[in-house]
C-alpha cells in the first residue's frame, strides 16, 4: 500500500482501488480483477471499507465497457453491502450510494444466496430545493450515479439543473476544488444540457492535469469521457 498518497490504511487502500478502477476503465480488460490488483479480499475489512467508500464505481469498467463484471469483485462488493448499510439517521448522500450499489448489483451480476432484496429508492426531492452551491457538491459525492443505465431521482434532478451543474463547475474549478469539480463533469458529461460556452472536454483535461495525482480525480475524467464518447457515437 502507498501510504505517501496517504494518511491512514483506509485512504490508502482506497487511493490503490481508485487506482486500479481508472487501469480497468483504460484498458477495458473485464477478465482482471480491480479487487484482486489492489490486494483487496473478502477477508480484508479494511478493503471492504474502501469499497464501502468507491462504491459502485468498483464495477464500471464493466458497466462502460459493457461487459461482465470479475466475480471476485461481485463478491467483495456484495460483502461491502452487507457490512455497511447506512444507518437510520445517515446522510442522503449515504443511503443513495448503497441504493446504487445494491441496484448495480442486481442489475448487473446474478444475486447471491442471502442477497439483500429490493432497496427502495431514497427521497430526492432536497436536491430540488438545494442552492447550486450544495447542490453540486452533493451530486459530486454521489458521481458513481452519473451512468447511462441506472436511472434514479438523483440523475432526473441532475438533467434539470444542468445549468447549476454548470455553474457548480466552474466554481469547483476556481477553487481548485479537483475532485468536485472532477465529480461534476462526470455528471454533465451523463447528462448532458451544460452549455456550449462552458467547454466541459477541455475543462475535463485541466482538472486532470491539475489533480490528477489523486485516482479518485482521473477515474471521474476518465468516467466522463468514456460517457462522452458514446453519446458522440
Amino acid at each position: 500500500m502507498d501510504q505517501t498518497h496517504a494518511s491512514s490504511p483506509l485512504a490508502g487502500a482506497v487511493h490503490d482501488l481508485a487506482t486500479e478502477v481508472v487501469l480497468a476503465l483504460r484498458s477495458g480488460d473485464h477478465l482482471a480483477t480491480v479487487c484482486g490488483a489492489a490486494g483487496i479480499d473478502e477477508e480484508n475489512r479494511t478493503g471492504i471499507a474502501a469499497v464501502r467508500v468507491i462504491g459502485a464505481d468498483l464495477l464500471l469498467p464493466s458497466v462502460l465497457h459493457g461487459r461482465h463484471p470479475h466475480p471476485g469483485d461481485v463478491a467483495v462488493l456484495d460483502r461491502a453491502v452487507r457490512e455497511f448499510p447506512p444507518k437510520p439517521d445517515a446522510p442522503a448522500a449515504t443511503a443513495w450510494s448503497h441504493w446504487h450499489m445494491i441496484s448495480t448489483l442486481q442489475r448487473i451480476a446474478p444475486p447471491s444466496p442471502g442477497a439483500p432484496g429490493a432497496y427502495e429508492e431514497p427521497d430526492a426531492a432536497w436536491l430540488e430545493e438545494a442552492p447550486w452551491q450544495a447542490f453540486t457538491h452533493q451530486l459530486s459525492v454521489l458521481a458513481p450515479l452519473a451512468v447511462p443505465a441506472s436511472p434514479s431521482a438523483v440523475q432526473r434532478a441532475a438533467a434539470n439543473r444542468a445549468v447549476d451543474l454548470s455553474r457548480g463547475f466552474v466554481r469547483a474549478v476556481r477553487r481548485r476544488d479537483w475532485l468536485q469539480a472532477a465529480g461534476a463533469g462526470r455528471w454533465l458529461a451523463a447528462v448532458g444540457g451544460e452549455p456550449a460556452t462552458l467547454g466541459l472536454e477541455r475543462g475535463l483535461d485541466f482538472v486532470e492535469l491539475m489533480g490528477g495525482h489523486d485516482p479518485r480525480v482521473t477515474l471521474q475524467v476518465r468516467a466522463a469521457r468514456l460517457m462522452a464518447e458514446a453519446r458522440a457515437r
